[in-house]
């Protein structure tokens, strides 16, 4: 069964997916599908699944990231509010090494990002709260915090151009 998702690849970056899901509406609200096995799976290496899912919660002015690793696939997206999601090759074999990508993801723009390993994933929250959801497939155990790579938000290097120059940070994040 296709559920009609649009993805295609990032003309900026290589490897990224962008994944346009349909959005049903109606007098009641909204309904649309993040994931199916059939078409987005596709996209994973051979006998690579997705393992779990995390959900972060997160107020106005918050920067979270740049934080990668360099097995994890991400699908990655905002299911309420509004973000500023940027993703940053980290691949430094890559002819885009350190080059970013932003998208500004909210309930009228509902994309999905799909990552390769080795991207770094930062997001900015614009509204006054939002949900921001990652599915994660990877081999082995989970690269948690001591596995992964971390880049400032504001690295002359990468140069993003974030909504703020005074954003709320994780002591991680702020270093």
């Amino acid at each position: 069964m296709s559920f009609g998702f649009e993805i295609k690849e990032s003309a900026v970056l290589g490897g990224l997916w962008i994944v346009t899901p349909p959005v049903f509406e109606d007098a009641r609200g909204t309904i649309w599908t993040s994931y199916t096995e059939d078409e987005i799976e596709s996209r994973l290496p051979e006998n690579l699944r997705f393992k779990h899912d995390k959900f972060s919660e997160s107020k106005h002015n918050v920067l979270r990231g740049i934080h990668g690793d360099r097995k994890s696939w991400k699908l990655v997206t905002c299911v309420f509010g509004e973000m500023h999601q940027v993703v940053v090759d980290m691949r430094e074999d890559s002819p885009t090494y350190l080059r970013w990508q932003k998208f500004v993801i909210n309930r009228d723009n509902q994309i999905l990002l799909l990552m390769p390993p080795n991207m770094g994933n930062a997001y900015y929250v614009s509204s006054a709260h939002a949900v921001y959801h990652y599915k994660l497939a990877y081999e082995g155990e989970y690269a948690d915090y001591d596995q992964q790579f971390s880049v400032r938000w504001d690295d002359p290097r990468v140069a993003i151009e974030w909504p703020t120059t005074t954003p709320t940070l994780s002591e991680r994040d702020g270093r």
